[in-house]
Parts: structure tokens; C-alpha cells; sequence
């Protein structure tokens, strides 16, 4: 059985025709397609949705045929299920909702077949070879959050996180910096793929830095501002981030933007009697801990390390900020006793050669994906950064650790990462198309580590990214929707109410005068000071 749809045609007339032909209608005429001329190739289809995986759940991958033509059909078909025949007078498909659901569900773990046929000036059908896809048994978590900003150097203006239900193209806002003052909004954090627990950074001048902690339905604002923020798995501590971050220029680069770590360390957040602490194992003078990622099972902390080549002298910095390169590191915790082990290296950049950073661990703990570029801490400014995969398990039983290169990399950047809740996809951003705007990728890895082609986050408008002037960052998967307002969030971020947070004295803590400060207290770097229709630019782009 099929199900026909037409856009931009009068109503579609239907005929008794040979199996395996398509109907088209125009005016009173109708015909069947069971004329065309084969064309020996694939058709050129943006997004290019070919040759990859699929969730099962995942809205239709609507896309534009790049192919000259007046008319365009597809027919979308598998083993089992309704076939689902559009007819369009543009090059952009879209395929409808029901119909696509109803075949993916029939067709779990089995090909996903589109013939794609396009009607050139001569008045003949053409049909390409078939593209061809295949529909995984495991579905991907519902929701994908992310932040949009317009790409920038040195001021921002508008940006908001948003929830993305991936069943179809609902987008809804999370929390919009519109709401208190167009502040900074960043860093949201998840508990175990869990919405309802959740950490957000907001800066704002007006209203202070801090962070948002969501728990269920309450909001607090805790009164330091996190920087990159991975959950404890028992959702009672969060390790997070304080850097000292500078953002610089090169004159001639396709990326002319990039970010040094002047001074950084790692410390935590004790949920229930909320205090922040820090260590010195994770604390160290010398050296620049940043990317924290805790193990499923609570019991190490992954994060990356490197030389604090120019000591406390901020001025050398210019000169060999190329020359850091982070390791990446592990170090063991005891919740229960809050107590903290040696740190030992899993990875060195003198191994490698290169920059270890944005470590993050499947939840059932056996892969570990993270990127690796040039120099220094910040990936998504560099088109030399890739995503790379190691295998704990294999690591646990031969106490060697070996990673490789994913064939999913292009030749820009590729960075912040995540993992689904069942281990099967991730989500990635990547600068791909462009070179500029960051977009949303996802990837299924199935049960032997290998990372299938990507797909871009799909959209109901099949030429929605060629107009869209804004970056998908920071894509988190999430089960369920984010049920906290924006508006109560903002009201937690205007008002006066904080958790205390500050970061007691200990033999861990630099000395005085020499503390790297939470992202946006204090100046940090030579950029221009807020206005009315924008601040100074965060690097969490």
C-alpha cells in the first residue's frame, strides 16, 4: 500500500498502474512514472542523507534534490510497512510525519530505501539509483539541548539554550538572555542524560555571575560562575572548571579567532551541604586542569592537563601559547569519604603529539570519545581538531590504552561532544559546511566502536541551514524535555537569592593575586567593555 502527498500541485488524481510506478498529476492530466531514463548515480541531495544510520525515532530527513528539473518525486520504501510516494514542483522534499514514523517503526534494523525521480525541461522523468540508509533498533534520547548564538569576536548580542525534540522539529527556548539584560548563557550541564537535574552558567553585569541549579522544579543560584561542569553519576558532587581565558587574533587563519588558558583548575561542588572545594591533586600550580568528565560508575575523574609553560608571568604567554599541549588524566574519588587518589596519565600529548581535550565517557564506560587538535584548550577554534575514540574496556584488560581517529572527521573543526543515554549515539558539533557556523551531528556507534556517518540535525525546512546565521553548540542528549520555565529561571538569575560558593583558602589555592577567577569576574582579557547592544565576548562559542 502507499500513501501519495503532492506539494505545489493541484490535487493528486489516482490510477490503477504497473507495480513499481509512481502517479503524478498535473491539471486534469495524470500519468504514471513507469517511463524514465536511469541515470547511473546517486542524486545530489542536501543534507546529504545517504549511506548512514538512523535513529528510529528521529523526525523525516527532509532535504533539497540539487538536480535541475521542473518536476521532483520520491518514494520512500522497505521491507515492510506503507510506501510514501511526494510529488513537488521544488527541489525541497518534505516527507510527512506520520507516514515516516509508522515506516521506521516497521522497519527496525533493517535498509530505509528513497528513489529520488526528477522531471528535466525535455518533459522526461529521470530516476537516480536509490539512496539507501539503514534504521537502527535503538533509538536516540528525545531531546537534544543547545546553545544558538551568531558566530562572534568580541561582542554578542542575542543568545538562548534550546530544547530540540528530535521526534520532530518542536523547538522550544530553555533560557534567553533577553530576559535579564542580554548577560552571558552558557556551560548547561546534565545529570546522567536527565533534564531534571541540570546546571546552567549565566554572567551579567547587572545581576552578577553565577550558576543555575536545577533539581526537579526548584532553581537556585549559586554564587560563582562554574566553567565546564561534568555531574558526579550519584547527582551529589559536580566537578567544574575555574580558567583564566584570553581571547586573541591571528592575522591571517580561515579561523582568525582563538583562546589561550592563562591560569586554570579544577574544583567541586557538594550538593548537600553546598560548599565548593578544591584539591591538590586536581589543583595543581604548575599545570592547567580544565575538560572534567566523570567515569559512569563514580569512581575516577577524567580531565586534561598541561604545562603552565610561563609560571606566573602572563606576558610570556604570547609567545608559547603553541607550545601547550594538554594530557589527558584520570584521578580516583571516594564520594562517600570525599577523598581523593593519585592522578595517573591515560593518554600524554607526547604520545600523540597533540592537544587531548573534551574527554567524554559512554554510559556503560567502555568508550571514551574526546578530540585532539594542534595546540592548546579550546578545539572549536581550530580546524585541525578531530574526534578520536579508546576503548576502556580493552584498556582495563591489557593496561595499554590505544584510540583511533573516527572517520566521521572532516577537514574543519569538529567538538563538543556527547553520548546518549544507551551508548549507541552521540551528538557532535562540527564547522563542516562552512568553516564558520558550528552545526549539530549525530552519529550511531554500534556494539564493535565503529562511529557510522553523520547526520545533521534535520529540519522541517530542507533549505533551513542555507539562511541560518546562528550556531548549534554544546549538544547535550537528554531524555525528556527540560520542565523549568524560562521565565522562573530568570527570575532566579534577577533576584537576590545565592548560595554562598566561595572557594575556601587551602594549600591547594594559588596564592593570593594569582587565583584564576570564574569566567566573567574580574578582567580577564583586553576586550571592550559592555554596551548597550552587546558584551564583551564569551569563548563558549
Amino acid at each position: 500500500m502507499r500513501r501519495r502527498y503532492q506539494y505545489g500541485l493541484p490535487a493528486l488524481v489516482l490510477a490503477a498502474v504497473p507495480a513499481g510506478a509512481l502517479i503524478y498529476a498535473l491539471s486534469d492530466r495524470q500519468a504514471s512514472i513507469n517511463r524514465y531514463a536511469s541515470i547511473p548515480r546517486p542524486p545530489r541531495i542536501r543534507p546529504d542523507y545517504d549511506g548512514t544510520v538512523i535513529p528510529p525515532n528521529i523526525a523525516p530527513l527532509n532535504f533539497t534534490v540539487v538536480e535541475k528539473g521542473s518536476h521532483y518525486a520520491i518514494r520512500v520504501h522497505a521491507d515492510g510497512g506503507e510506501t510514501i510516494e511526494v510529488f513537488s514542483r521544488s527541489p525541497g522534499i518534505v516527507i510527512p510525519e506520520d507516514g515516516w514514523h509508522r515506516l521506521l517503526d516497521a522497519n527496525r534494523g533493517k535498509e530505509l530505501r528513497i528513489d529520488v525521480f526528477v522531471k528535466t525541461e525535455n518533459d522526461r522523468w529521470g530516476r537516480f539509483e536509490t539512496i539507501t540508509n539503514r534504521i537502527a533498533r535503538e533509538e536516540i534520547d528525545d531531546f537534544l539541548v543547545y546553545r544558538k548564538i551568531r558566530p562572534a569576536h568580541v561582542r554578542w548580542s542575542r543568545i538562548g539554550i534550546y530544547q530540540r525534540d528530535l521526534r520532530n522539529y518542536d523547538e522550544s527556548c530553555v533560557l534567553h538572555n533577553d530576559r535579564y539584560r542580554r548577560g552571558c548563557l552558557n556551560c548547561h550541564t546534565f545529570c546522567n542524560n536527565r533534564a531534571e537535574t541540570m546546571l546552567i552558567g549565566i554572567r551579567s553585569e547587572e545581576y552578577g555571575s553565577g550558576t543555575l541549579l536545577v533539581a526537579g522544579g526548584t532553581v537556585h543560584k549559586i554564587g560563582t560562575k562554574f566553567g565546564y561542569t561534568s555531574w558526579h553519576p550519584s547527582g551529589r558532587v559536580a566537578a567544574y572548571s575555574i580558567s583564566r581565558v584570553r581571547q586573541f587574533f591571528h592575522t591571517a587563519r580561515n579561523e582568525v579567532r582563538d583562546v589561550i588558558d592563562l591560569d586554570s583548575l579544577l574544583a567541586y561542588y557538594l550538593v548537600g551541604p553546598k560548599i565548593v572545594k578544591t584539591s591538590p591533586k586536581i589543583a595543581r600550580k604548575d599545570r592547567l586542569e580544565t575538560y572534567p568528565a566523570w567515569s559512569p560508575d563514580g569512581r575516577y575523574l577524567y580531565f586534561c592537563s598541561g604545562a603552565k609553560l610561563w609560571g606566573n608571568d602572563d606576558g610570556r604567554a604570547a609567545g608559547l601559547y603553541r607550545d601547550v599541549k594538554y594530557d589527558l588524566m584520570r584521578v580516583s574519588y571516594d564520594v562517600a569519604r570525599d577523598e581523593w587518589g593519585e592522578p595517573e596519565t591515560v593518554l600524554g600529548a607526547q604520545d600523540t603529539g597533540l592537544s587531548i581535550l573534551e574527554p567524554r565517557i559512554s554510559p556503560d564506560g567502555r568508550w571514551l570519545l574526546f578530540c585532539m587538535c594542534d595546540y592548546g584548550c579550546f578545539p572549536v577554534h581550530q580546524q585541525s581538531s578531530d574526534l578520536y575514540l579508546m576503548d576502556l574496556e580493552a584498556g582495563r584488560e591489557t593496561g595499554e590504552y590505544t584510540y583511533r581517529r573516527l572517520e566521521i572527521n572532516s577537514d574543519q573543526s569538529e567538538s563538543w561532544h556527547s553520548w546518549s543515554s544507551n551508548s549507541r549515539w552521540i551528538a557532535f558539533s562540527s564547522k563542516r559546511d562552512y568553516g564558520v557556523f558550528t552545526r549539530s551531528y549525530l552519529s550511531y556507534v554500534d556494539d564493535a566502536g565503529r562511529v557510522h556517518k553523520s547526520l545533521l540535525l534535520p529540519q522541517k525546512d530542507p533549505v533551513f541551514y542555507d539562511s541560518c546565521l546562528e550556531t548549534f553548540s554544546v549538544p547535550e542528549l537528554v531524555g525528556e524535555r527540560v520542565r523549568v520555565t524560562g521565565e522562573k529561571l530568570a527570575r532566579v538569575v534577577r533576584g537576590p537569592c545565592t548560595i554562598d560558593a566561595d572557594l575556601p583558602l587551602t594549600g591547594a589555592t594559588p596564592k593570593a593575586g594569582t587565583a584564576p577567577r570564574p569566567r566573567g569576574q574580574g578582567k580577564v582579557s583586553p576586550l571592550p567593555p559592555a554596551s548597550a547592544d552587546g558584551n564583551s565576548m564569551s569563548p563558549y562559542e
